[in-house]
């Protein structure tokens, strides 16, 4: 070992708390597995405006106590410099189902109040939505949550909202970020929370803060179904989460009666022992919920991820239940939202590589849409800043099952979309309708909008594809006239005559491929993984001889050529 890894494991080792990490760090050292320590000191887990996410285990590029205790710090730190009254205002704090989150949530409340910054801290489980709802409902100056989200069980993560509630962006991440890089170098005090408790410091939130929830939700007027008919089946699961209470309690104050939730998944559990992979848009990940609908004939299958801030459903189609997407229950929800808000509430959002369908859908129905990076993030810091007296904000949501209801919670609220879904659902029956002919109607009048992702996984030799496309930018794309070309790193769109407009939105590395027809080609480097990732979208008509069924099956040909030409020119 050499001697800069050394005095780092020394120093990390003297301020560890956690006996169990430090006796990690010792066997590695006993087992000379400098490998494995140099992975473990390669600098720090990073912050940014998802917060912190990692695998739990010894070392700063890990999540551990010591890594949490510090991240709370510069978070602390940060906020007694932007805000005077940041200590009044306080913390709101919650925690997921996972193995290590409540020891993490009661060491960040410890790290806050020695700061003198009053919390506010769950005394049990807490979806994460709760506490967006939180910060506005407090008046807090932030709000943190510890979770992973629909990650697998070795791994979790420090999320933290602004006190708009929505979570963090530039410039605080990086500002917060300066301040745990600080705080890291120094022993972080702590205080007790019996002392805190003591001195009013510290609050424990329970039912009432949860009843506080159920009750804005239900008083919702986006959340008022206008049909009495509510006795068709859905199943739910929580996924091993932290949704099923709330789902079930929301669920039926809007008088839904036949629910029936899948009992192996339902309790918190952070070992996650039914699924590969807690996250719903995993294959398999749906299979126990289906099954219950089955069993019961239910008309829908439902799911939230572990967190419950995501939202999935199947519907039954004849004799087996398929997926929707998340761009079709986007489409869905936010057609039967336009036709129900009033006429100065039809602001809706989503992003860059989500269905353009929501755009002519809110057009129709004479409202606005705006459109951000990936991320909630945007979705909800722009939609604050977008909306006005004359328009006000209504509904947002990405492709990767996010979705948001209202201005009651400004992140992805699983719950919510839950019952906003189940609600929409009642009333198109009501209607005499099943919701595949809710869904062929909107198609109808907009076209099918055919959406795909395909990742590339990156190897050390691949060539830069960004770089290779922006030297040699195509003119088609699988025999498709390319009309424009977004670079949102030089923040210009260059259109096939050569005139050239200003892109709005904050510089990242895509490149966005408008072709005609309503074609689109998106590419952009994950922000979490070695890979590429592709998001394709085409518009098949539906011609009035078309059934639904026909009209996909023709545009997911088109759509396996497009995606097959478009790989195979990329830069090898």
């Amino acid at each position: 070992m050499d001697s800069r890894l050394a005095m780092q494991l020394n120093a990390w080792l003297e301020m560890d708390p956690d006996p169990q990490t430090r006796e990690e760090l010792q066997q590695l050292m006993q087992q000379r597995d400098d490998q494995e320590l140099v992975k473990r000191f390669a600098g720090r887990l990073a912050f940014g405006t998802a917060g912190l996410r990692g695998e739990v285990g010894a070392g700063p590029t890990r999540m551990n106590q010591l890594v949490i205790r510090q991240t709370a710090a510069g978070l602390g730190q940060y906020l007694l410099q932007q805000l005077p009254d940041a200590k009044s205002r306080g913390v709101i704090i919650g925690y997921d189902g996972r193995l290590d989150s409540a020891r993490f949530a009661t060491d960040t409340a410890a790290v806050l109040t020695a700061q003198g910054i009053t919390v506010r801290i769950t005394r049990r489980v807490c979806p994460t939505p709760l506490v967006a709802y939180g910060v506005k409902h407090f008046g807090a100056a932030a709000g943190v949550v510890v979770t992973a989200s629909h990650n697998p069980p070795q791994y979790n993560g420090f999320k933290v909202y602004w006190g708009n509630g929505a979570q963090i962006i530039p410039p605080h991440d990086a500002g917060i970020a300066a301040c745990i890089t600080d705080a890291a170098i120094h022993k972080v005090p702590v205080k007790s929370l019996v002392d805190a408790e003591e001195e009013g410091l510290l609050q424990w939130l329970g039912d009432a803060f949860y009843l506080s929830y159920r009750k804005a939700v239900g008083a919702m007027p986006l959340l008022q179904a206008s049909t009495r008919k509510k006795d068709m089946g859905i199943a739910y699961t929580a996924m091993h989460g932290v949704g099923a209470e709330m789902a079930k309690v929301l669920l039926a104050d809007a008088g839904f009666t036949r629910v029936y939730s899948v009992a192996a998944q339902e309790q918190p559990d952070g070992h996650f022992p039914t699924v590969n992979f807690p996250n719903p848009e995993e294959a398999g990940a749906m299979d126990l919920v289906i099954a219950e609908a089955s069993k019961y004939q239910a008309l829908l299958a439902c799911a939230n991820d572990p967190d419950a801030d995501r939202f999935a459903v199947a519907v039954r189609r004849g004799d087996n239940y398929q997926m929707l997407s998340g761009d079709q229950v986007g489409a869905l929800l936010g057609h039967y939202l336009l036709q129900k808000a009033p006429a100065h509430q039809r602001l809706v959002g989503t992003t860059i590589v989500s269905s353009a369908l929501l755009s002519q859908i809110a057009k129709a129905a004479g409202g606005e849409c705006y459109t951000t990076l990936t991320g909630f993030k945007w979705l909800a810091n722009v939609g604050m800043k977008q909306q006005s007296d004359k328009q006000q904000f209504l509904f947002a949501y990405e492709e990767a099952l996010g979705y948001t209801v209202g201005n009651l919670v400004w992140d992805k609220d699983g719950l919510s979309a839950l019952l906003a879904f189940v609600q929409m659902t009642a009333e198109v029956i009501a209607a005499g309708k099943s919701l595949w002919q809710q869904l062929e109607a909107i198609y109808r009048e907009h076209g099918i909008y055919l959406n795909r992702q395909v990742s590339i996984a990156l190897k050390p030799d691949t060539p830069d594809i960004g770089g290779g496309l922006r030297q040699n930018p195509p003119q088609t794309i699988a025999g498709m006239k390319v009309l424009s070309v977004a670079d949102l790193k030089t923040h210009q769109q260059v259109f096939a005559d050569g005139h050239v407009e200003v892109i709005n939105l904050p510089a990242s590395d895509v490149l966005i491929y408008h072709l005609e027809n309503g074609g689109r080609v998106v590419v952009r480097p994950s922000g979490t993984e070695p890979k590429i990732k592709c998001y394709y979208q085409l518009v098949e008509p539906l011609l009035p001889q078309d059934n639904l069924e026909a009209a996909e099956s023709r545009g997911n040909l088109r759509m396996d050529v497009l995606i097959k030409q478009h790989q195979a020119s990329l830069p090898q």
